[in-house]
């Protein structure tokens, strides 16, 4: 759409122009009446739209795009139930700081309050998992607040943001959306001042408590992502020498094959990350926030710990622990910051001798490592080995995304993980059904990528509808299935912690016909029950590249998630696999 300024014009195209501007190529989205005046010019834009089976999945598509490239997601749907359909996927993303900028359509402005027709308080629903919300009331407004939403979602921390549109602002039917076209310089928003710099007096402090440590552990988290910092991060890891544990919201910022990696600490980490943060006598938490999966107790957490603590909000340092250095500022930058001062006082040299922490360490990996009983023949398969196929036979950088549950802690314990944002997962949130449509917006923001979806078959059954958008689509995403039958983590609780009393996690194997509903919805179906048919069949899935494809693994459904720390407890509590024997500490 070519609109010079002052062109009158109306508020549905002003919309489409605003969304073109700001670089949006593809959303996501469902029309309804409340909306449909703004899905008729998209007709002649070159946005690419779409079209979802249900509004849920367009919000997950958004967030997987995002996820994946680093770009805002953009989700468009109606009013009443589809906004409160997009609510989850608006929660998810504020939880994890995904950058997403969601378009919900309105009752006409003056029907609002009088329990119209598909209306609901969408502002006030969201208020509370939004980082900022709009109602439009004035179509003039709409190039200026679409501005301001992308600018809001996407500086200092990432987050959804949503505007949403009364009817008749928009319908070029009614006269109260006309308007003239216009599109604003710059963003003037008072009192919205993201820091980026961190204050110089804290990273000196933080660099002096790096340089006279001798137990030092990177805890690194989501911002590093979030913040473009993964080779900032390894400048600084090759630096000093120091062992990084990555959060399951920062799986993909450190190479798990470089040998400072740990992996992922927290409830179901493995033992050496989980045990080095305990012991250690300083953590610098870079981008991390303290979550309650990764501190388990938090007056146990890391006892004798001192803390750097470096995050974009400023809401977080001393939120959970009070830190010694405590960094407010955009996490890359501040590494860099921390890079020179640490070179200023002489680092790496001006570093104790660490020998004797990394032999612990060490020592802690040989005693310890992540194990698996392998199936026996004629047993059911081991998701282990379904997902050390997966991971030895697909392309380094594959974009592995994954729903919420066992499935998802055995992904990120056994991937390794070569590239930054191949890891595409729902973390603070914990939302079934986030694979399939995370894994199609991932797919559709970098097509150029493998894209393997891991999912329970209790997810897959929320969200599985999207295959068909995927098909209709050709977007050929493959989704590895692991099929327990049963709700599997919850199983493992009730197992570990109700006396095996398993109340509502029965979900039966046969009770859907995994491959049939997948030919059903235009995918490739398989289904795989012995080991020896792992290999061919992923090498089968990975040939098809014009549908998506579905595997049902027909997995054991005995096996549970080590190591754990119990809810509750202590992360010096840990339970390790009982092949080790009594636990580790």
């Amino acid at each position: 759409m070519n609109m010079k300024p002052g062109t009158k014009t109306d508020g549905g195209k002003a919309l489409i122009k605003s969304l073109e501007l700001e670089g949006v190529d593809v959303m996501f989205g469902l029309p309804g009446g409340a909306i449909l005046p703004v899905y008729d010019p998209i007709i002649d834009s070159p946005i690419r739209h779409i079209l979802v089976r249900h509004e849920q999945g367009a919000g997950h598509m958004a967030e997987g795009f995002a996820h994946a490239t680093g770009r805002p997601g953009v989700a468009m749907v109606t009013s009443g139930p589809a906004a409160t359909n997009i609510v989850t996927p608006l929660c998810d993303a504020y939880m994890d700081s995904v950058p997403m900028v969601v378009i919900t359509g309105q009752v006409p402005y003056a029907a609002i309050g009088t329990d119209a027709f598909q209306e609901c308080d969408t502002t006030g629903i969201t208020l509370p998992v939004t980082k900022h919300n709009f109602l439009i009331s004035d179509p003039q407004d709409i190039p200026r607040v679409i501005r301001e939403a992308f600018h809001i979602a996407t500086t200092g921390r990432p987050g959804p943001v949503l505007v949403d549109v009364p009817k008749d602002i928009v319908d070029p039917k009614n006269p109260r959306s006309a308007m003239e076209w216009y599109w604003p310089d710059s963003v003037d928003l008072p009192g919205y001042k993201p820091l980026t710099h961190g204050d110089p007096n804290e990273i000196k402090k933080a660099a002096q408590l790096i340089v006279e440590s001798r137990r030092p552990v990177i805890y690194a988290g989501g911002g590093i992502l979030k913040a473009r910092a993964a080779d900032a991060l390894r400048e600084l890891a090759d630096l000093t020498g120091i062992h990084v544990v990555t959060t399951l919201m920062a799986r993909s910022a450190f190479d798990d094959t470089h040998p400072l990696a740990l992996g992922m600490p927290g409830m179901h980490g493995n033992y050496t990350a989980v045990t080095s943060m305990q012991e250690s006598d300083l953590l610098i938490a870079l981008g991390s926030r303290f979550d309650d999966r990764v501190t388990g107790k938090v007056p146990a957490f890391a006892p004798h710990a001192k803390i750097i603590h470096v995050d974009i909000d400023p809401a977080e340092l001393g939120k959970v622990r009070k830190p010694d250095a405590g960094i407010a500022g955009d996490c890359r930058l501040v590494i860099e910051e921390l890079i020179r001062a640490l070179h200023d006082i002489g680092a790496p040299q001006s570093q104790p001798d660490r020998s004797e922490w990394k032999a612990q360490i060490s020592g802690w990996q040989e005693k310890y490592p992540l194990t698996y009983q392998q199936s026996e023949p004629g047993e059911l398969l081991k998701p282990q080995f379904v997902l050390e196929q997966l991971r030895d036979n697909t392309p380094d950088d594959t974009i592995l995304v994954s729903g919420v549950g066992q499935h998802q802690m055995w992904a990120s314990q056994y991937w390794n993980f070569k590239h930054p944002y191949t890891w595409v997962n729902s973390g603070g949130l914990g939302t079934m059904g986030f694979s399939v449509p995370a894994a199609i917006g991932a797919k559709v923001g970098r097509p150029d990528r493998m894209v393997w979806a891991v999912d329970g078959d209790g997810c897959f059954q929320m969200t599985a509808q999207e295959l068909v958008t995927a098909a209709s689509e050709r977007i050929p995403i493959k989704v590895a299935i692991l099929n327990n039958a049963y709700l599997g983590m919850v199983r493992q609780w009730q197992e570990m912690f109700y006396e095996e009393r398993y109340s509502e996690v029965y979900l039966s194997p046969d009770l859907p016909d995994y491959k049939m509903w997948a030919e059903s919805m235009g995918c490739v179906g398989f289904r795989v029950e012995s080991p020896e048919e792992v290999l061919p069949t992923i090498e089968k899935a990975n040939s098809i590249d014009d549908r998506p494809v579905v595997i049902d693994f027909r997995t054991d459904s005995r096996e549970k998630v080590y190591p754990m720390v119990p809810a509750g407890l202590s992360n010096d509590d840990i339970v390790v696999d009982p092949a080790h024997g009594e636990g580790g500490r």
